[in-house]
């Protein structure tokens, strides 16, 4: 039986029980169990908050998903061969599990370090400002979403049961029981950093294996067929590259790849430019954000979050992107001589500030001239530019000083939280004009839909490029790129959008792969 019920968001377990007997009309006694299958948070009557749910009754508390009978299949062991996967972010870890779960031994390949190895290079970065460029915010196990707030919603269309199967894994692997059935599942960067440690352990349990400082520099190829991949030891940049004969190698490498995708481009593997959005990240203090969403945060259960969008006065659409409730503004960099900004929060997320990305549309259009790594240049530049606005540190700006043009002197009631140095530096210096003046466009709109979002001493940073990835690595309807053997998969090859859509795409990517190998041959395209 399933059964909707409405309860206030502090409810105690009596209450709910009481509810669940009334709506299903079952005495106590008859229930039992339940299961919540789907709780949102409704504020339409602040100050007054509720939780809807969704609730199936004496049907079983399993969370365990039912998917589509393609992606549970066994590879026989005499076609069982490694496959190679590079990068340890969500989609190469989730095509990792997919593999192994069909009885295929793959090989991940991570650039960077391991979780805890590469979450001690980015604190020292954070305090000296000395950077790993392969083991970072952006590289390193767990892909870019570990230093983030670790949403996990994703607006991906799901008939094979995916989505309940990658939160499920979660689950399994260290998450709270609510990332099952929350609308807006989070768990934060700390809790990510434990998740990504379980599923590297179930890989391997399964007969994978992990080889982290390791980067695949370089494609051997034959004939227009993968034959082989170059590994480069990023701990000793001396050492000489290890050739590793393959036939198969999905590649999920990140959004912030760039070395990669020169690389493809280098070979002739065909990509396209694709829009992305790009401009600053913006903190209020957590307590405005979460009385402007709720009317009195002593109620609220959680530190509100918000979604804005606004179109500019050219057309160009700007949204709030990656918002983080509670959270920090992280110095995103992985290039030296270059400065991204993000946003992270923890599980408690119990900053006193919210922050989000206030980012603009741009297409390739805007950057003109340089085939399908146009867009990397046209981020490389503004990140070039955030560099030198504050001398290496992360620059910053009050809202009212970025509307008039001006360095900022001092910081109004509004203070940063942040890991890595900061600075004041003159935004306006930092952004093409055509996204400051839509950023300064969309702000009064924000402040109209979200009271005091456009207050004068709301603190901005920059710069936020790191959105999306800006190219395509283009792929057929087998999941090949015009490179036989060759699995683009995730944000990286730009087709996914979170760490979720990440991992989705990655599980189907090796889907693909088992196709490949079930034909039994290892001639791709020519089966």
């Amino acid at each position: 039986m399933i059964i909707e019920i409405k309860l206030p968001v502090q409810y105690q377990e009596e209450q709910l029980m009481n509810r669940i007997s009334r709506e299903a009309k079952l005495p106590r006694g008859k229930i039992r169990e339940y299961r919540i299958l789907r709780r949102s948070l409704d504020a339409r009557k602040k100050p007054e908050l509720y939780y809807v749910m969704k609730i199936a009754v004496n049907e079983g508390t399993s969370y365990e998903p039912k998917v589509s009978p393609r992606f549970s299949r066994m590879v026989p062991e005499e076609l069982r061969r490694r496959v190679y996967i590079a990068g340890a972010g969500p989609a190469g870890l989730f095509a990792a599990l997919a593999l192994t779960e069909a009885g295929v031994p793959v090989t991940v390949l991570e650039r960077g370090h391991d979780v805890d190895k590469r979450t001690e290079d980015a604190a020292r970065f954070f305090e000296t400002g000395e950077l790993n460029p392969h083991s970072n915010v952006q590289f390193g196990e767990g892909g870019a979403g570990t230093f983030s707030d670790g949403k996990l919603n994703t607006r991906t269309t799901d008939p094979d049961g995916l989505n309940q199967k990658v939160l499920y894994e979660f689950y399994k692997a260290g998450a709270p029981e609510e990332v099952l059935y929350d609308a807006r599942p989070h768990v934060g960067t700390d809790v990510l950093a434990v998740v990504v440690k379980s599923l590297r352990e179930k890989i391997i349990s399964g007969g994978g294996e992990f080889r982290f400082s390791s980067c695949v520099a370089d494609v051997s190829t034959e004939d227009g067929k993968l034959a082989g991949i170059f590994v480069k030891n990023t701990d000793d940049p001396d050492a000489a590259y290890e050739f590793l004969p393959a036939d198969v190698l999905i590649l999920a490498c990140g959004h912030s790849a760039r070395d990669t995708y020169r690389m493809l481009f280098s070979h002739g593997i065909v990509m396209q430019e694709k829009p992305f959005a790009a401009g600053i990240r913006i903190e209020h203090p957590q307590e405005m954000i979460t009385k402007a969403q709720y009317g009195t945060p002593e109620k609220a259960t959680d530190a509100a979050s918000y979604m804005l969008t606004a179109k500019a006065g050219d057309g160009r659409g700007v949204y709030s992107f990656c918002m983080c409730p509670g959270g920090y503004v992280v110095n995103a960099s992985s290039e030296p001589m270059r400065l991204a900004v993000n946003g992270m929060s923890y599980s408690g997320r119990d900053s006193r500030n919210a922050n989000s990305g206030i980012v603009v549309q741009v297409s390739p259009s805007d950057y003109p001239g340089e085939g399908p790594l146009s867009g990397i240049r046209f981020q490389e530049e503004m990140e070039e530019r955030a560099y030198r606005a504050a001398g290496g540190r992360i620059p910053v700006q009050c809202y009212g000083d970025f509307r008039d043009n001006r360095m900022t002197e001092a910081f109004g009631n509004v203070l940063p939280e942040m890991k890595g140095a900061y600075a004041f530096g003159n935004l306006r210096e930092v952004l093409p004009e055509v996204i400051s003046r839509a950023i300064l466009d969309a702000m009064p709109v924000f402040g109209k839909k979200l009271r005091g979002f456009d207050r004068e001493d709301a603190v901005m940073s920059a710069v936020e490029s790191r959105t999306s990835s800006p190219v395509r690595i283009v792929r057929d309807e087998r999941g090949e790129s015009s490179l036989s053997g060759l699995y683009p998969a995730g944000e990286g090859a730009g087709y996914a959008g979170g760490i979720v859509s990440s991992a989705i795409d990655g599980i189907r990517t090796a889907a693909h792969v088992i196709d490949r190998i079930l034909s039994g041959t290892n001639e791709g395209r020519d089966s």
